[in-house]
């Protein structure tokens, strides 16, 4: 009897011996520097392999190629922060999970003049400022506070959003 047991916990240690081991890429705290049109020091024009390298934690990607909706991007959907690798830009959503180095989701329109100055575009729903690395496009809600950013090194006249 006791060998039989000896020999079951034997085969069963044998099994689960070569079971794999799967580590859960950890990215830490996203931080958006506004000012400098970056999330963890990533600029919207890196690549995709960049962008993984550097935040391991992707929740999907789309490719680049005809075939894709966007033509390449990499979404951290659990953080809403999507990077659009062949148009570059990322966008900030308003369930962001996260650190901004100065407070802009949920900011009442026209409250940043003194950090951004006057918008280059404006439009009913979203402003645009032209920056040192091309532009932040800031868009409202219904109370006229911002619930999303986008960050591109294009600028407001070569930005082609993905719809």
């Amino acid at each position: 009897m006791k060998k039989s047991i000896l020999l079951s916990l034997l085969v069963m240690s044998t099994v689960t011996g070569f079971a794999q081991l799967k580590t859960t890429p950890v990215c830490g705290v996203f931080e958006v520097n506004v000012l400098k049109g970056s999330v963890n020091d990533v600029m919207p024009n890196f690549t995709a392999a960049e962008i993984k390298k550097k935040l391991p934690c992707f929740t999907s990607e789309e490719p680049e190629g005809k075939d894709s909706k966007c033509n390449g991007a990499v979404f951290y959907k659990d953080r809403d922060v999507s990077f659009y690798t062949f148009r570059d830009y990322i966008v900030i959503g308003p369930a962001f999970k996260g650190r901004t180095n100065m407070p802009v989701i949920g900011t009442k329109r026209n409250s940043l003049f003194n950090k951004l100055g006057n918008p280059q575009l404006k439009d009913p729903k979203w402003d645009a400022y032209q920056t040192q690395y091309g532009c932040l496009i800031l868009y409202y809600d219904a109370q006229n506070k911002v619930n999303r950013i986008i960050m591109s090194t294009k600028g407001t006249d070569e930005i082609d959003l993905c719809q």
